[in-house]
């Protein structure tokens, strides 16, 4: 199995943890939530020496996926995920960019949608996916199982956890993502959306909204 590294990027003026990765045997690197500042991202391409070859989108909210359009289309890029069902969050990426004051978002339709189980390829080393609704219906996870690292956008966060106030979000629904899909992967180490990182046993022992005490596990 392919080593993967990855650096996080900051982007917006929500602070989005945008992801580069890469597979250290081959430089393919993808960009996982491209939310804007591309000149940004693009600089961290060129300063880890890597060569972008697609964007991967957990969801399509405005600051995880607001550049993905632009960046896709001047660089000739495959855009891999969200899950089809957050299709309405990206038909609505201009009415998002005016409502929260980000650049004109373009529209884009993924090269690819994801499901529960599927895999995506970066180079030599391979990403699983998983389908973890609850803060948008169509969110998605990418997992790298040989570095222990999950790339969770907006479902946990150290110390709390994804909105669930959003059209079509719903709390019990993230709760049992997050119990059903992201525990059984065991202590990986965890790049949420926003903020630092954390583990999945920190988390389930201390999250004041998941932790196995509050839910009585």
């Amino acid at each position: 199995m392919s080593e993967i590294q990855y650096r996080v990027i900051p982007v917006t003026p929500f602070a989005q943890n945008a992801s580069l990765i890469w597979c250290t045997q081959t430089k393919e690197a993808a960009i996982i939530d491209p939310g804007g500042d591309i000149q940004k991202l693009l600089a961290a391409v060129a300063e880890e020496g890597v060569n972008l070859t697609k964007l991967l989108i957990t969801h399509a909210h405005i600051d995880h996926a607001g550049a993905a359009g632009e960046l896709a289309e001047q660089y000739d890029l495959p855009i891999e995920g969200p899950h089809q069902e957050d299709d309405f969050w990206i038909q609505g990426l201009p009415q998002q960019s005016q409502m929260f004051g980000f650049p004109p978002a373009k529209h884009f339709q993924p090269t690819r949608w994801l499901t529960q189980g599927d895999q995506v390829q970066l180079g030599q080393a391979t990403l699983d996916v998983l389908h973890c609704p609850g803060h948008t219906p169509g969110h998605v996870v990418f997992v790298h199982q040989g570095r222990q690292r999950a790339f969770v956008g907006d479902v946990l966060f150290a110390g709390s956890i994804g909105r669930t106030d959003f059209p079509r979000g719903d709390h019990q629904t993230l709760l049992n993502s997050i119990r059903e899909q992201l525990w059984p992967l065991g202590n990986l180490t965890f790049i949420p959306g926003h903020g630092p990182e954390s583990t999945f046993a920190q988390e389930r022992a201390t999250n004041p909204f998941v932790a196995d005490a509050v839910l009585g596990r």
